[in-house]
Order: C-alpha cells, then structure tokens, then sequence
C-alpha cells in the first residue's frame, strides 16, 4: 500500500516465559505449532532466557522462577499510532475519503436497507455500509434494531520514566501476565490482562493497575525504582466465544467487523481485506464464513483463545 512510516523500532525478539512444568508443556505445544505453521519459534530453557534477561528475578524468594519459555527472534513491536497514519496515508493517495471528528448519529434506513448515515456534520448517502468501530460497535447497529453479543472492558497500559537501554527485546510472564518492553525513548512499556468489569470508561481500575505492576516488579524488582510516567486504558470488545464477527447484521446492506478484543492490531489487515471483500460482493469470502453472527444461533462457535496465548 506505500505505506512509509516507520513502523517498527528494533527489537530482539519476544518471550513468553513459564514458570511452572504445566505452563512448560503449553510453551511447548506453542512452540510446536508454530513450527508446524513455519513459524521459527522455538523453546528455550531457564538459562538461555537468563542470559537473554540478566535482570530477571531469580531469588530465592521468587515467586515465579522462569523455567524456560518460547522464543521468536523475529518479533518485534509496532508503532499503533504510525501504523494507522500509514494505512490512512495510504488510503488517501488511492482515493478514500477520510472524515475526521465525524459522529454517526443515525442510521438511514429505507424499504428495510440501509441507505447511509446522519452525521454531525450531514448526511453521507450508501447502499452499503461497514460498521467498523470496535467497543461502539454495538451502540451504532443499536439504531438499526439489531443486538450483538459483545462486551466491553478495558485495557491499561503504562510507560515508566525513560532509563538507559537494559530491555532489547519483549517479554510476556505467563505465571503473571504481565509483559514488558523498552521503547527507543528508554521508557518501559508494560500491561496485562483486561479489567475484569465492563466498562467503556478509558481510565481502568486500580486491583488491575495493582496486578499488573506486581507483576513487572515480580520480573524485574529493579524497576520497583521507576516513576511512572503515564497510564491509560483503550475499550477492547470481547465476543463469547473470544472471536471476531465479521458478516451482514440488521437491515440489509449494513456489514460489521467487530469483536476482536486485543487482537484487532494485528489481525485488521486481513480482517480488513475481508470486509472489503463482503461489502464488495454483498456476500462472504470462504474465510469470513464462518465468523457470521449465526453463529450464535447454530452453535458453530470458534473458540480460538488459546490460538493468541491470551483469554480475551
């Protein structure tokens, strides 16, 4: 697409670490599938994730020792921001209209089809429209009567005060949850699981907030010297059976992709390629198939969860 943002900033890898021998099999089913898949992910022992992460707590007080983990050399962090830019710069040269500060206020709806959108700042006149907005996903196809089976919670991140380099490459704690990375600027960028309460409040509770640096301190009881610098929480849409929805829902014409919790940055440039391909044909790629919302009704649920290494 042309994109030329720089989107990444160098990292060694990533690690999933495990602490206990149950969580030493599932790293090493991980590892195994994505050989399978040719993924060169591989396992790796206590010591080598040791010399990779000299910081890590290694006590005898420790509550979770690391055992070993799954390690994958390519990986890498992406800047979300930068990314959006470049698909919207990209979007732009091949002649999409972009609206920014736009709200849907209603939906336009005419012989039982849509026929666009009110917004405040007019009307936008359609056969077909996508609905592609995440946690209000459920508010906007609200208008047209229709009903989606999705929760929203939030997501905390924080960024401590910037240190010299000490962290080159990401590292997730299953025994805790938590992960962590250094970004170019020195700060440590670090979260975890979701808010256990649904919300669309973006400011996150503080038993998460709690866990989640116990965690990091848990890992690297150095950091415990930090000031934080920042902390937010993004509104993540969670679907029952942790899978997105992608597919036509109310009147006709309207299409939603929705639905992928934490997920979404990573899999919207093929969720994406799928929508477009449903609003261009006015009926599903064999991929996008089985993500309709009948789903629900028929029972042919796709429990993927563990797919990510993540519940949500």
């Amino acid at each position: 697409m042309g994109v030329t943002y720089n989107i990444m900033f160098s990292q060694r890898g990533m690690m999933m670490a495990a602490h206990t021998p149950g969580q030493m099999e599932t790293a090493t089913r991980i590892a195994n599938a994505m050989q399978l898949n040719g993924v060169d992910g591989r396992l790796m022992s206590g010591t080598e994730a040791q010399n990779l992460f000299p910081l890590l707590n290694t006590s005898e007080g420790a509550r979770y020792k690391c055992m070993g983990g799954v390690w994958q050399g390519r990986g890498g962090v992406a800047r979300h921001d930068a990314v959006a830019w470049g698909y919207a710069r990209a979007a732009s040269d091949l002649g999409v209209d972009i609206i920014e500060n736009c709200m849907v206020e209603d939906l336009i709806i005419q012989d039982g089809r849509i026929a666009g959108v009110e917004t405040n700042r007019g009307t936008i006149r359609a056969d077909r429209v996508g609905v592609t907005a995440a946690g209000a996903t459920p508010g906007i196809v609200a208008l047209a009567g229709a009903e989606l089976p999705i929760l929203n919670y939030a997501l905390q991140a924080f960024v401590s005060e910037p240190v010299k380099p000490c962290l080159d490459a990401v590292l997730l704690y299953l025994g805790t949850g938590t992960y962590v990375h250094q970004s170019d600027k020195g700060e440590l960028v670090f979260g975890g699981g979701i808010d256990r309460v649904p919300t669309h409040g973006q400011r996150g509770n503080l038993p998460a907030q709690e866990a989640i640096i116990a965690g990091l301190l848990e890992m690297f009881p150095p950091f415990g010297q930090l000031k934080m610098l920042r902390q937010w929480a993004g509104v993540v849409d969670v679907v029952p059976d942790s899978s997105p929805v992608i597919g036509p829902v109310g009147p006709e014409g309207l299409y939603i992709n929705c639905g992928w919790g934490t997920g979404g940055f990573k899999a919207i440039p093929a969720g994406g390629w799928l929508l477009a391909h449903l609003i261009a044909n006015g009926e599903h790629h064999e991929i996008s198939r089985p993500f309709d919302l009948d789903r629900f009704v028929t029972g042919r649920l796709i429990d993927e969860a563990a797919g990510s290494g993540i519940s949500h």
